[in-house]
């Protein structure tokens, strides 16, 4: 299915820059997309891995991603019957997921990525993705994320009577996004034509996952070690304390305390684990740096994927593609209640999450802050997620050409999250 998308949006932007004259507007996307694809997002991401798969292996090493797969392992068993309960893959999805629900975007790429090369591990089909690794993105595509902080931070910065107002609507459309793609997947994996293919003798990808909780002769904690842990944790649990209060009465609870914890889980995440490593015995500086060389190799591994699935965007959007899709489909926008300026972001969220900001941002000046389409459109942009950059980027990490049913359900998720957004705030703001 992504052959197929991906040839439609090249050939459609090619014949309508032709047909519009826009050739040059063409041109200048196609090599806009590739340049930025390696400068913009392929560097940058490998320096931001270099960071988190270090800081993973220390976890990794010292036992502390075993600890805490072990809380959600009944879950996970359930959604991956294919993964051994004890794979390192396990862990990663676990802090992966996590990372997603507090807007963590910085981190969970990173280890979303290495949970894929641990699902890669057990793939014995080269090229073609597992049940297991179809799952896994229908999560990330649809993940429930608690605040959507850029949609409340534009409101805010637009002066926006109550920014935090879309919280809520937010939640209802990425929970009804999330249920839909879990189901979806777990439906469309048994179509005939999502099947998957014989296994054939293949060697299995050079993934390097370390069990290394086993590898490692690990010392126990004592007790003026876990006084040290305690004290650590304290710390950055007043600090959550002292923003939630230092936010006042003008946030509720529960939004403040989530707010908090976001600001604040990065920070106690790059200290917590090297320091529980160090205190197990690990040599973490060494540990550190063997995990931080497969950053790069990533990053590296999935810029072809980047630059076609960028460009391919480009050239449709710079040919006016998403401009035609708005005025033939403006008869049907009356009848579900959707305001003509915000179909351009629901067109293009799946495309790029970048563009969907801009496109929110300006949604939000020409409409005003307070208005329903501005409220619809924060709404639409903290429920839904950029499904074909993630499949990209994901899949693009370990080789996989053939993507199976992860798309469908991607689309199927946003789709969900988009009519929920809809009803919500019909409820709420109208």
């Amino acid at each position: 299915m992504l052959n197929y998308l991906w040839l439609g949006l090249i050939l459609c932007g090619v014949i309508l820059g032709v047909l519009t004259g826009k050739t040059e507007a063409v041109t200048a996307a196609t090599f806009d997309a590739a340049k930025s694809s390696l400068l913009s997002i392929a560097l940058p991401l490998g320096a931001v891995m270099a960071l988190w798969l270090g800081i993973m292996r220390l976890a990794e090493k010292s036992g502390a991603v075993e600890r805490l797969s072990s809380f959600l392992r009944p879950l996970l068993t359930r959604l991956f019957p294919d993964v051994p309960p004890d794979h390192p893959a396990m862990g990663a999805m676990v802090m992966n997921i996590a990372a997603n629900m507090l807007g963590l975007g910085n981190a969970a790429t990173p280890l979303g990525l290495r949970a894929m090369q641990g699902l890669e591990s057990l793939n014995p089909r080269s090229g073609t993705a597992t049940n297991a690794m179809c799952t896994f993105l229908a999560i990330n595509t649809s993940s429930v994320q608690l605040i959507p902080a850029t949609a409340v931070g534009i409101l805010a910065a637009a002066g926006a009577a109550h920014p935090t107002s879309i919280i809520g609507t937010s939640l209802v459309a990425t929970t009804c996004s999330f249920v839909t793609g879990i189901v979806a997947v777990k439906l469309l994996q048994r179509l005939p034509m999502f099947a998957l293919p014989p296994v054939t003798g293949r060697t299995p990808l050079p993934v390097t996952i370390d069990t290394a909780p086993e590898s490692v002769s690990l010392i126990p904690l004592s007790l003026w070690k876990k006084l040290l842990l305690a004290v650590y944790v304290a710390l950055f649990a007043g600090t959550i304390w002292h923003l939630v209060a230092a936010r006042g009465a003008g946030t509720s609870l529960p939004i403040s305390f989530v707010q908090s914890i976001s600001v604040v889980a990065i920070p106690f995440l790059i200290g917590f684990f090297p320091l529980y490593a160090a205190l197990k015995g690990i040599s973490v500086y060494e540990e550190f740096i063997e995990g931080a060389k497969e950053g790069i190799q990533v990053a590296l591994q999935i810029f072809p994927y980047l630059v076609a699935i960028l460009v391919a965007v480009g050239v449709f959007r710079a040919a006016g593609g998403i401009d035609i899709l708005t005025r033939l489909l403006s008869p049907l926008l009356d009848l579900i209640g959707l305001p003509p300026q915000v179909l351009p972001l629901v067109l293009v969220r799946p495309l790029s999450g970048s563009a969907a900001t801009g496109l929110f941002a300006e949604i939000v000046k020409a409409c005003g802050p307070d208005s329903y389409a501005a409220h619809l459109a924060g709404t639409i942009l903290g429920g839904t997620e950029t499904t074909l950059y993630v499949l990209a980027v994901y899949f693009g990490s370990v080789a996989i050409r053939r993507g199976r049913h992860a798309l469908a359900a991607g689309l199927l998720a946003d789709a969900a999250g988009v009519a929920a957004s809809l009803v919500i705030c019909r409820l709420v703001f109208r």
